[in-house]
Order: C-alpha cells, then structure tokens, then sequence
C-alpha cells in the first residue's frame, strides 16, 4: 500500500514543487513546469486542454517517460472536461487518447497512462462521472510515481552503501545519462533518487553528469537539480564516461529507461548503450532504475521498441543563454543535414541489474518475474 500525501521533498530557491499539479483555485488548469527553459530561467506553463497535453510532450515542455505518463493523465481530465462542457458524445475520450498516444512513440507510460485512465471510464455514462474520475485516477497515477520513486531510491542507496563500505572515506562517484531525475518524474526521480536518499542519508557522493546531447538534458536539468540540492558534480562530455571508467574515476552507471521490454532490455536516451558497453569492458556495475509502470509487460525483446527519430534542428543548433537572452544558435555546416534518433537499445546482457520500486533484480524475464509475478502469469 503506498502512503498517499507525503512530503514533497525537491525545492527550487527553497519552495517545494513537483512537476506537474492541478491549480488549487481553478480546477480546469492543470500546470507544470516548463523545462525547454531551464537552467536559466524558471516558468510555469498552464494546460487548458488535452491538446495543450499534445503540445507539452511533443515539445518536451515535459519529458522523462513517468512524467509523459503523468502529463497523458491530466491530459484526458482536461478532455473530460471539455466533453462536460461541449456535451460530446464518449467517443470523444477515446479520439483524445489517441492523439495523445501519438504525441511521441518511445516512453510506454504514454500508453500505459492512456489506457489506465480510459479503462477506468468503461461504463460510466455520464460527464460528470467522466471528469471526477479521469481527475482522481491522475491524482492517484501521481502519488503512486512518486512513492515508486521513493522507494527505488531506498533500494538504490543500499547499493551505494555497499560501494560505500568498499572505498572507505572516499565519495561514491556515480555517473548518470540524460536526466533522470525529479524533473523526469513527479518527484524524486528514478536515476538520480538513490543520489538524493544518499545525501539526505550523509553518505558521501560525486556525480559525473553528462551533458547529454544533442538536448543536453544533463548539463540543462540534471546538473539544475544537483546544484539545487547543494550535491557536489561535474558537467562532463558524453565520451568522457569511458575515458573516467578506465581511470578508475566511476564507481557505478546509474540511468533511468524509457520502456524496459520484459526481458531486460533497455530502451533510454541515445548514448545509453555506450556507456553500457564502456562500464561493461571497464568491470563498473551498470543499473537501471526502472519503476514499473516503465516496463513493457507484452514485449519481450528491445528490438521491437518504436525508436523516435526527432528534427536534426536539434543536432545542428545549440540554444543558451546570452547576456539574459535565450538564443538558439546554428554550430554546424549550414548545408550538412543531421540524422537525430533520441534513443538506442541497451540489451539485457550488459545490465548489471534492474532497480524497481519492489527490489534490485537481475534484467532479465525471470529476474523480474520474481519480484513481479503478477505480470507473467499464463504468458
């Protein structure tokens, strides 16, 4: 049973916040932060309708697969609504989740959440019904991510004790990919909860931040949250993990995943897998923080994962801030063009385990078999 109601436990200038919330005086706005802006400036967007949901993943206003899941919830609660108000027929819903399912390809919990809110509407006739419980199914998919989480980072942290007691009085140095972290979630994040359970435990830490591109969501949003919570880090180029694993530099890979098929292969964002195969080679235990909602039950081989091909405008520009002003600017040959796939396949073999919300399993169908076997009976 998850305890409901916790604590919110991130800040940003020392005020709480999670990701995504319903306004508290206006029931039909539905408001999240707005990441394609960070570092270096802080905004709220506001959502009104479930298309404003399309364009929030789809622009990466809101990414990391259980926030995408989060942000499709209260998505279909705005639908719900404009059914109520426009008194469209129940189809309606169902044309919504789609649309929003197509928003972007790779992150199961997009369709996870689709279909989790959409089934709970099964045989409810009427608006009113529609919208209390499209809204208390995404209140509930909300605190479930963040105690998921939470507990991902319980069971994370006894693997950095474990590397802990190993080293003596030197800091665990842990690498991370991409952003993981509570701005990829609800709170607390995936990768980087067993980083924030370990400083509020006072277990000494360092994290090799990379910077993630052609996005660079970990120099942007990782390295924003680290800073936040005062954990001391590196911004480091993508091909230096390899380079810090063979000094002796990385005691542990830790990376998030945007759908784990059900025999432990990984689908995250490009890169991934060459850092597998770097730690790999170098004898550094590679995990994945994979809280269950992440993984795709009915696949059982990562090759089939759709993979999301996003505009080469991403590899070919760069965006910063200038004296106070966001610019985006072209770094490459003006007639080149860019080929700009967003995730790769990092095979079971090379994991050194699975971190979920219910343990640390071996990746692999039957390691997650035993710790979910819920989830494979009469498969």
């Amino acid at each position: 049973m998850w305890d409901f109601g916790r604590e919110l436990k991130l800040k940003i200038n020392n005020q709480s916040y999670r990701t995504i919330w319903l306004n508290k005086d206006d029931g039909g706005r539905v408001e999240l932060i707005d990441q394609t802006v960070l570092p270096h400036e802080f905004k709220v967007a506001t959502l009104t309708s479930y298309r404003d949901g399309i364009v929030a993943i789809k622009d990466m206003w809101v990414r990391g697969a259980p926030l995408i899941g989060a942000t499709a919830a209260w998505s279909l609660y705005l639908a719900a609504l404009e059914g109520q108000e426009s008194d469209h027929g129940p189809e309606f819903m169902r044309q919504a989740g789609q649309e929003l399912c197509a928003a972007r390809p790779t992150a199961v919990n997009l369709q996870w959440a689709v279909d989790r809110v959409l089934g709970k509407l099964e045989g409810n006739s009427s608006w009113d019904t529609r919208v209390s419980t499209t809204r208390a199914e995404a209140e509930a998919i909300l605190e479930e991510d963040v105690a998921m989480c939470e507990q991902i980072g319980e069971h994370g942290l006894s693997l950095l004790k474990e590397i802990k007691n190993k080293k003596g009085d030197a800091p665990v140095k842990v690498l991370t990919h991409c952003n993981a972290g509570w701005l990829a979630t609800v709170d607390w994040g995936t990768a980087t909860a067993p980083i924030y359970k370990a400083k509020q435990n006072q277990l000494p830490i360092h994290v090799w931040v990379d910077e993630t591109r052609p996005r660079n969501q970990g120099a942007y949003l990782t390295a924003y949250e680290l800073a936040n919570e005062d954990i001391p880090h590196d911004i480091i180029v993508d091909n230096a993990g390899g380079h810090l694993m063979q000094q002796g530099e990385v005691d542990v890979v830790i990376v998030g995943t945007d759908r784990t098929a059900a025999n432990g292969d990984v689908a995250n964002k490009i890169g991934t897998y060459l850092k597998a195969l770097a730690a790999f080679d170098n004898g550094v235990p590679f995990y994945v923080a994979a809280p269950s909602h992440s993984i795709d039950w009915s696949l059982f081989s990562g090759h089939d994962i759709p993979i999301e091909e996003r505009d080469g405008k991403e590899v070919t520009h760069v965006a910063g801030n200038d004296g106070g002003q966001r610019r985006e600017i072209l770094i490459a040959n003006e007639t080149s063009s860019a080929r700009n796939p967003s995730f790769d396949i990092t095979p079971a073999r090379l994991v050194t385990g699975l971190i979920t919300e219910r343990g640390v399993c071996e990746a692999s169908e039957t390691g997650l078999a035993g710790l979910f076997p819920e989830k494979f009976q009469g498969s």
